[in-house]
């Protein structure tokens, strides 16, 4: 499953939806009269591959386990921040929550998750990489189990590809961003462009792939402070993407407003090469290319020196702060994502687990569908720059997205860009820290 970029509710449907949590999660606060423990889980699982994983996995625990029983609870993307935030304020938050790293910084300093540092066994926490573990982490304090995460990559035609001169990269030799730029020249025919950005929410995709070229934006002073800056690294990835759309053209300026989904039309009528997308969208692309139709997965260009880190935002399970079933819930975390069933979880949602044992299941590296690729770019993934930045959420909305889309649109240059990303973003940030 993709990570959705959470968007604002009306406050009608937060306050609705919120309420139909409240309630639901308030009986699950209680012990029965013989003894039995109701935990809830609220999972954001969306696809029916997905939601049919996440239910098995709760059915088999509950199966085993009739003394701690877990209720499942149906959450969305769309709604998730503010629908917690109203249940935490009103100590009705389920008991598990599932998440996404980008979305608990503000909920963990804000003494609303637990810490999970003393809960999680000794399994769970070897199974999961160091660097995996940090985009999780707040202030010393693990507050989510990082479980699921998906790299970004480049979705080609593959008989367009082919009928080119271009060299195919692989994740042993990816392109630069330089061959990139050169491949969607190349691949710019009469009718067709080489690439398709889909940018109607740029921050993530900007940030994230600007780890090649060794961009931060944020910067973590000796006092703990975050600051803004936006140097020569950080321009790299947006200079090449404004020169695609405005310069020789080899991007298609109608996708400036998209979705990646939105792009997928085009991409199966021949109108863009390469559509640059999250891992997961695989799984779209399964189910509505026309038959015939050929594609294939191509790693994300790296930066000097071959560098192809890239930022994420793993999805999480946390638990409530306020849950008075701390020890059992995290007992329940640790056979969810026990290592068969995080290939369950991962291959549901069409992504990559991020436990090791869980990640050499062979049914992640088949070339079928490009898993393969997806997987050997596993170790090149890092916590996303915002991750433990506060203020982030409106840094991003406020500032840095209709300053990017503005430049990506050719509205502003490079100079002013800069500009607005770290002085505006200074003055946000600074709200939040005093």
């Amino acid at each position: 499953m993709r990570r959705r970029t959470l968007l604002a509710a009306s406050a009608a449907g937060t306050l609705s939806a919120a309420g139909t949590l409240l309630s639901a999660c308030a009986p699950g606060r209680r012990r029965a009269s013989d003894g039995r423990i109701t935990l809830r889980f609220q999972s954001l699982a969306w696809q029916q591959e997905s939601i049919e994983a996440n239910k098995q996995l709760v059915a088999e625990w509950n199966a085993a386990h009739p003394d701690i029983r877990v209720d499942y609870v149906q959450g969305s993307w769309d709604s998730v921040h503010d629908q917690l935030l109203t249940s935490f304020e009103g100590g009705e938050a389920p008991d598990i929550i599932h998440d996404a790293t980008d979305d608990l910084a503000d909920f963990a300093y804000g003494g609303y998750l637990a810490d999970l540092t003393g809960l999680l066994p000794q399994r769970l926490k070897d199974e999961i990489p160091p660097q995996t573990w940090q985009t999780a982490t707040f202030a010393g304090a693990v507050h989510g189990v990082p479980f699921l995460q998906e790299p970004r990559v480049l979705i080609a035609n593959r008989a367009l590809l082919e009928r080119s001169r271009v060299r195919i990269p692989t994740p042993e030799r990816p392109w630069s961003w330089e061959e990139f730029e050169d491949a969607a020249k190349e691949l710019t025919r009469e009718g067709t462009h080489g690439v398709a950005w889909p940018l109607k929410e740029p921050v993530s995709a900007t940030l994230n792939l600007s780890l090649s070229t060794g961009g931060k934006v944020f910067h973590r002073g000796t006092d703990g402070k975050v600051t803004v800056r936006f140097d020569a690294a950080d321009q790299r990835v947006p200079r090449v993407i404004h020169d695609q759309l405005g310069g020789d053209r080899s991007a298609a300026r109608t996708t400036l407003g998209m979705g990646g989904s939105d792009t997928l039309p085009g991409f199966f009528g021949g109108k863009y090469a390469m559509v640059p997308l999250g891992f997961s969208y695989r799984q779209q692309i399964v189910q509505q290319a026309p038959k015939g139709f050929a594609w294939t997965v191509l790693p994300s260009p790296a930066g000097p020196g071959g560098d192809q880190r890239q930022g994420v935002s793993p999805q999480t399970l946390s638990i409530a702060a306020d849950s008075p079933y701390q020890k059992e819930a995290a007992r329940f975390i640790d056979f969810f994502l026990r290592p068969p069933h995080m290939v369950r979880l991962a291959r549901g949602d069409w992504m990559l687990p991020t436990g090791r044992t869980a990640l050499r299941d062979p049914a992640l590296h088949t070339r079928r569908h490009g898993w393969a690729t997806g997987a050997a770019l596993a170790g090149r993934l890092r916590p996303a720059p915002a991750q433990s930045v506060r203020g982030y959420p409106e840094w991003k909305d406020k500032v840095a997205t209709p300053a990017l889309q503005e430049y990506y649109s050719g509205a502003i240059g490079m100079g002013e860009l800069r500009e607005r990303l770290v002085e505006d973003g200074n003055l946000v940030l600074a709200r939040y820290q005093r």
